[in-house]
């Protein structure tokens, strides 16, 4: 590696870049690659620079979240090798408003950015809104809110590219308190960022983090489109969970908006691509993360994905309090009434993120020995695997091809104007995956059989 450092173009090039515009930031541009992707575009992202080797989430020279974590948390209440630092863990809702009807979820992040501004912390919050493909290049970006109501917009799941690098340069002209909502990366970055410039270090005052399983690229929506026969250019918004209080929560619904003001949707489990663990279409970098619960945060949300709550079609959340204020602040919302929160353990939160987390360890391991990444990584999981039952490994793999193969079919049928070559393929490389991972259909009776003469060999 040069001694001068790192540049965004070797990251872009060994699949890790992430996306999240912290190196574009009073540098250059962001722009899409061809498969929906955000990359940083021009001649500056192959210039090596200690700066950007110490701040990139996905370099082998910046601090890793245990680091980082430390550093921001020195004395935690508890400690989880799972979850990270933390004061206080709870499951529930938010009881005052309308914060939980409005959310994907129990509407915790949106309350806490809201709480913060009402007491007067912040001047600002900077996250994820919809947008206008025509005038924003995607149904999503970034925006800082400065009211109550200009926050509450921001409600919802995204799981579409976004990228940072406006928002940084509005902390960086702009004097005030700034919270920042994110996913673990995108939290990761910042943290990096502050610890190497002191104006974001002062202005940057709260990292709100989501819990992520991984990022989806544009295509995503393209696919929605070509199955729900909407014509992409009609397509004005999307929403990935149409929240309904009378179907389970898990129950995630596709849903796009028309120029013309009528509305398509469909259940993902319809889709082709709609097993959301399979990996389509999930960004590279993913498959190098460590971090499910956004570690470095000084809170984290997530779903209850455990019974009875993820059967609750009006959401609940899970919720990581780091920072000591944050804790004192919610524990007095719950006094007062305005959460519903019950106190949970780390073993509680982990039993909710299980396929994550076991996706971002034992599959990591795993990926790191029989596929690393052409640049080095420093990971908190080494290399392994070895001892992994066959079929949990073919379940490794059938995801990797999946999240490769997404990319590339879907950019070809793109390409020849075939949307029918990428649905074919996707319709079969789910198949497989059922049938690994599930032992579905004709091919997982074939291997529950082989399953059960492995072990009974063994």
């Amino acid at each position: 590696m040069p001694e001068a450092g790192l540049a965004p173009g070797d990251v872009v090039d060994a699949g890790l870049c992430i996306g999240c515009g912290a190196c574009a930031a009073g540098q250059g541009a962001m722009g899409w690659d061809d498969y929906g992707q955000l990359k940083p575009t021009g001649a500056w992202t192959r210039a090596p620079t200690p700066q950007f080797a110490l701040t990139c989430p996905f370099s082998p020279q910046a601090a890793d979240e245990d680091a980082l974590a430390s550093a921001r948390f020195p004395e935690p209440a508890h400690r989880d090798a799972r979850i990270g630092s933390f004061e206080a863990a709870y499951v529930g809702h938010v009881a005052q408003g309308a914060f939980r009807a409005e959310g994907s979820s129990g509407g915790m992040v949106s309350w806490v950015a809201a709480e913060l501004l009402e007491r007067g912390l912040i001047d600002g919050v900077a996250h994820v809104i919809p947008a206008d493909p025509a005038t924003d290049g995607g149904f999503f970006r970034y925006r800082m809110s400065r009211s109550i109501d200009d926050v509450r917009e921001g409600a919802r799941s995204r799981y579409h590219p976004v990228e940072m690098s406006a928002m940084l340069e509005e902390v960086r002209a702009a004097p005030g308190r700034y919270a920042f909502v994110g996913v673990p990366c995108f939290i990761k970055a910042l943290n990096l960022l502050c610890a190497q410039d002191p104006v974001l270090e002062a202005r940057i005052a709260y990292r709100l983090g989501l819990f992520c399983g991984h990022m989806k690229s544009a295509r995503f929506v393209e696919s929605f489109a070509w199955q729900l026969g909407a014509p992409m250019a009609d397509v004005r918004a999307v929403e990935y969970r149409r929240k309904d209080p009378g179907r389970p929560a898990n129950w995630y619904t596709a849903h796009l908006t028309l120029a013309d003001g009528t509305a398509r949707w469909q259940d993902w489990w319809h889709l082709v691509d709609g097993d959301w663990g399979a990996g389509y279409f999930q960004n590279p970098a993913c498959s190098y993360c460590d971090d499910v619960v956004a570690e470095t945060a000084d809170i984290a949300f997530g779903d209850a994905w455990v019974e009875p709550y993820s059967s609750d079609g009006r959401g609940t959340n899970v919720v990581i309090v780091r920072s000591p204020e944050l804790r004192d602040m919610v524990q007095a919302a719950i006094a007062e009434g305005r959460l519903a929160l019950e106190a949970v353990d780390a073993a509680f939160i982990a039993d909710t993120q299980a396929a994550g987390l076991r996706q971002r360890r034992e599959g990591l391991a795993y990926r790191l020995r029989v596929a690393p990444p052409r640049l080095p990584l420093r990971k908190r999981v080494a290399p392994g695997g070895h001892d992994l039952p066959w079929r949990r490994k073919l379940v490794y793999r059938s995801r990797m091809g999946i999240t490769a193969g997404s990319h590339r079919v879907f950019a070809l049928a793109r390409r020849a104007g075939s949307p029918w070559l990428y649905l074919r393929w996707a319709r079969l490389s789910l198949r497989i995956y059922e049938a690994v991972t599930y032992l579905r259909g004709p091919l997982g009776k074939v291997l529950r059989r082989l399953d059960k003469t492995s072990r009974e060999d063994a």
